[in-house]
């Protein structure tokens, strides 16, 4: 069983695959749709797909854990692998929502970023929050968080996530804190009431976005001068001839995980997906397709130059960067939340 996921190209995984006929049936992958959505159909959905015979329904979402709790105390699973972010993953493994992973089904663990592993999940791919302005209609660059927030020599609009994480992260460099002490700052109730007060300052020339795609269409039309924005969703846009730009200064990276919901009918085949996922070819269409970074460190000698340069894990984009920190998130994301969505609603 283990040989299955240790092959080096991707055609030795196919002849193999496909030689596991008994396992195939249908999956159900649950992902956040768009740039990426279209990414991991290319890379991984479809090949998977023909090498198997397993017929794979994609189901798009926006993290919206609620749904899957449903499905899991009801005793009614339908979907098999989902993409999870890590500011989730920790409490719905802690709330018995995922399978746990047995890392010897999916591949070496040494092939991949140490954080990449989790009980309850795997990494899918490295991505950042960034800020992004559209060139064509800003002509003096942002240089950081200080000008998203410098309203007289940027006015307009400012596009936000709907939500406390990255932007608590934000207002605090924002306010002079330098990137590797944003955790240490935000970690006490001061630092968190200190990123709120921030806010404040700037919470009437915020335009919130939901979705993964509002960001650059927002900038295209000119409804925001400057926005937090996926920067995946930029690179898609940068592919379609949109004149944005991304500042990675005071950026934050952070990983996806695929994870599998307590009681999917299909976990044999969801690990099977996952371990294809994680080959560093199918890591290398991937990357090919949207800027997010390669878990399987194999991944990073098979890209050229012009790809690495876009990725968050490059050493000029990493550079003045820092990673969501999972246990904060975990430990207190749920009480920040609520403040948030209060402190929004006034």
């Amino acid at each position: 069983m283990k040989a299955l996921f240790k092959p080096a190209t991707l055609a030795t995984l196919f002849t193999l695959l496909a030689a596991s006929q008994c396992y195939a049936g249908e999956l159900s992958i649950v992902n956040f749709g768009g740039a990426n959505g279209n990414a991991q159909k290319v890379a991984y959905i479809e090949p998977f797909q023909k090498a198997t015979g397993n017929k794979i329904i994609t189901v798009e979402y926006n993290g919206e854990m609620a749904k899957l709790k449903a499905m899991v105390e009801a005793n009614k699973v339908s979907w098999d692998v989902i993409e999870v972010e890590s500011g989730d993953i920790g409490r719905a493994c802690e709330e018995g929502l995922l399978e746990k992973i047995d890392i010897a089904k999916l591949g070496k663990k040494s092939d991949f970023l140490p954080e990449a592993i989790h009980e309850c999940g795997i990494g899918a791919f490295v991505w950042s929050t960034v800020l992004a302005y559209n060139a064509d209609k800003l002509k003096v660059a942002p240089s950081g968080w200080q000008d998203f927030w410098d309203i007289k020599k940027f006015p307009g609009k400012r596009g936000m996530r709907k939500g406390a994480r990255y932007n608590l992260e934000f207002a605090l460099m924002a306010d002079g804190v330098a990137p590797k002490d944003v955790y240490q700052v935000l970690a006490t109730k001061a630092g968190v009431d200190r990123a709120f007060k921030k806010l404040d300052s700037l919470k009437a020339n915020i335009q919130w976005w939901e979705a993964g795609a509002q960001p650059p269409q927002f900038l295209v039309a000119g409804d925001v001068v400057m926005s937090t924005a996926f920067n995946g969703r930029i690179d898609s846009a940068q592919r379609e001839g949109k004149n944005l730009k991304v500042n990675w200064t005071g950026s934050i990276y952070d990983l996806d995980y695929f994870s599998i919901p307590k009681g999917s009918p299909n976990k044999a085949i969801a690990e099977k997906y996952i371990a294809f996922a994680l080959t560093p070819e199918a890591q290398k269409n991937y990357a090919n397709q949207i800027a997010y970074g390669p878990v399987n460190i194999n991944t990073l000698k098979l890209l050229d130059a012009k790809t690495l340069a876009d990725l968050p894990t490059s050493p000029g984009n990493a550079k003045n960067a820092i990673q969501q920190n999972l246990k904060f998130w975990t430990d207190h994301g749920e009480d920040l939340e609520q403040r948030f969505a209060a402190w929004a609603s006034k």
